[in-house]
């Protein structure tokens, strides 16, 4: 029999509401994506606390590396037409 060490590790995201963003909730070792799903539902959402979840295998998601931030977001730094300073807002709009 194999160890959960053995099993890919999944990452869990969860949703508390509608209209909310998933956030991520933590990791689990699982042997398959079914049961990652009932993994994560009985370990990040006992209290329910949570309408759906994501399971992602970690192997799957690529990610930038915090001590990297400066020379990777750098580039966005040159296109000021994304900054709303750079619009002028006209009178009477409203929530902007």
């Amino acid at each position: 029999m194999s160890s959960s060490t053995d099993w890919p590790l999944w990452e869990v995201f969860v949703r508390s509401r509608r209209g909310l963003s998933h956030t991520h909730a933590g990791s689990l070792h699982a042997p398959d994506a079914a049961m990652a799903l009932r993994n994560a539902r009985d370990l990040y959402t006992r209290r329910n606390e949570g309408v759906s979840i994501w399971v992602v295998p970690s192997a799957a998601i690529t990610a930038s590396s915090p001590d990297e931030k400066d020379s990777f977001f750098e580039p966005a730094a040159d296109k000021p037409y994304r900054h709303p300073t750079f619009y002028e807002i006209p009178e009477g709009v409203k929530h902007l």
